[in-house]
């Protein structure tokens, strides 16, 4: 290749990575995140077809991540090659990827757009793996009533009419309700339920409000200007179309 063209990728990628200031430097003299740049950089100066990441950001820091991911992300889009990307980061998975492959012990539990993942979990593992603050997990009964199917938690019922159900749909029996902070509203209406606060957790922009209902912990995403606390009775209500409920004895969603 002629060497115009070689230290022309070679500038590209050093500038993406950001280790221009690196490259007069031997391998010894650079730190293990340096070496990491490095390593992908070697990646990304080849016009290859498909690109394989092993977690390339899991020694940087939180800043240079989430530079890099954005880099990542534009050079996917300018390329157009495939990129096969490992990683135990929710937030790099989420936001590079076109399709996950969430998998357990070797095997792919779901396959699918990452707002699909995110939204309809196909199991109880995919549920629990995706989302920071993880998904609420109520543990209750699906019971059928002249209106319809409810959810019964054994201090409220919920009604599942504006549920969305995989397959055969749902049927009578023990259930798990999984529904995310922010698809829970503080007020009450239908499907709402009583609970007691537990305790705040303050994020700057939001605040994760923890209650306990029937003995068991929800967590809310709220706005940071309201104020709870410990103590206070909420009713709190689950917004159904973006709920998941799960079987408990295959733990697949309903």
């Amino acid at each position: 290749m002629p060497a115009d063209e070689i230290r022309r990728r070679v500038d590209r990628a050093a500038e993406i990575l950001q280790i221009g200031p690196l490259l007069n430097r031997k391998p010894a003299e650079l730190s293990g995140g340096q070496r990491q740049r490095v390593a992908m950089g070697r990646a990304l100066v080849r016009d290859v077809d498909v690109f394989l990441f092993d977690e390339p950001l899991s020694n940087l820091d939180a800043k240079l991540r989430s530079e890099l991911r954005v880099e990542l992300k534009r050079l996917h889009q300018r390329l157009g090659n495939t990129m096969i990307y490992v990683t135990h980061d929710q937030i790099e998975a989420l936001t590079l990827a076109d399709r996950i492959a969430v998998m357990k012990s070797g095997v792919i539990q779901q396959l699918d757009a990452p707002q699909t993942i995110y939204n309809r979990p196909k199991n109880l593992y995919v549920a629990g793996f995706l989302g920071s603050p993880a998904m609420n997990f109520l543990k209750g009964s699906i019971d059928r009533r002249e209106a319809g199917f409810v959810f019964n938690t054994g201090e409220a019922s919920i009604d599942l009419n504006g549920y969305v159900a995989d397959g055969a749909g749902l049927r009578p029996g023990r259930a798990i309700l999984g529904v995310r902070p922010e698809h829970i509203l503080v007020g009450t209406g239908s499907g709402s339920l009583q609970a007691d606060v537990d305790l705040v957790e303050t994020m700057g922009s939001d605040s994760l409000v923890w209650l306990t209902h029937a003995g068991q912990p929800i967590s809310v995403r709220v706005e940071s200007t309201r104020r709870y606390h410990t103590g206070e009775k909420l009713g709190v209500t689950l917004d159904l179309t973006i709920a998941s409920l799960f079987d408990v004895e295959t733990q697949e969603r309903l």
